[in-house]
C-alpha cells in the first residue's frame, strides 16, 4: 500500500510539473530542507541551498515570463523538455528508496504525466491568446500556477485527493477542449463560406 501511495504522490507531482516545472521542485526541496519530507539518495540534492536558490530564480523567471504573451510561447517550447524531465525527477524523488516499483516505470510515468499535462496546456493557451489578443494570458498563467501549487501540496499531504482532483480536472479539460474545438471549427467553416 505504501508503494502505491508513493507512486500516486509521484504522479501528482509530475502532473503539477506539466503546469509549472519549478513550483513542485521548489516545494519538495523546501519541505525536505525543513524536514517535513524525506528525500533519499541523490534527491537530497533538491534540498541543498544552492539548488533551492537556482530553482527559486527559475521559478520567479518562469512566473513572470509566462504572463507575457510572446515570452510564454518560448517558455512553453522549452517546457516540452523541462516539464517531462522535472516530472521524472519528481516521480523518482517521491518513490525514494521504494524497491517494489521499478524505477524505470516510475520515471516513465513521471515523464508521461508531465508531458501530457504540458502538451494540453500548450494546446489550450493559444486559444486563449487568440480569443483575447493575449490579455487573458496573465490570468490563465496565474490559474495554472495556482493549480500546480495546489496539486503539489495535495500530492504530498493527501495523495488520494490529488488523484481525484486530477481526474476531475482531466474530465473538465477534455470537455472544454472538445467544446472549444467545435466552436473554432464552426467559425472556420463560417469564415470559409464568406
Amino acid at each position: 500500500m505504501a508503494a502505491l501511495i508513493t507512486f500516486i504522490t509521484g504522479l501528482g507531482l509530475s502532473t503539477a510539473a506539466g503546469l509549472n516545472a519549478y513550483l513542485p521542485l521548489l516545494t519538495i526541496g523546501i519541505f525536505g530542507r525543513l524536514g517535513w519530507i524525506d528525500l533519499a539518495g541523490p534527491f537530497e540534492l533538491l534540498q541543498h541551498p544552492i539548488t533551492l536558490i537556482i530553482v527559486a530564480i527559475l521559478a520567479v523567471a518562469d512566473f513572470v515570463g509566462d504572463k507575457i504573451p510572446a515570452v510564454d510561447s518560448v517558455l512553453h517550447a522549452a517546457g516540452m523538455v523541462i516539464g517531462p524531465v522535472a516530472g521524472a525527477i519528481l516521480a523518482l524523488a517521491a518513490a525514494g528508496g521504494t524497491e517494489s516499483i521499478n524505477p524505470m516505470l516510475t520515471a516513465a510515468a513521471g515523464i508521461i504525466a508531465a508531458g501530457a499535462t504540458h502538451a494540453a496546456r500548450a494546446t489550450v493557451r493559444p486559444m486563449f491568446t487568440a480569443a483575447t489578443a493575449g490579455t487573458a494570458n496573465p490570468v490563465v498563467s496565474l490559474v495554472e500556477d495556482g493549480a500546480a501549487l495546489t496539486i503539489t501540496l495535495l500530492a504530498i499531504f493527501v495523495p488520494i485527493l490529488a488523484i481525484i482532483l486530477l481526474v476531475i480536472l482531466g474530465i473538465v479539460f477534455f470537455r472544454f477542449f472538445r467544446r472549444s474545438t467545435n466552436v473554432w471549427n464552426k467559425k472556420e467553416r463560417v469564415n470559409g463560406r464568406r
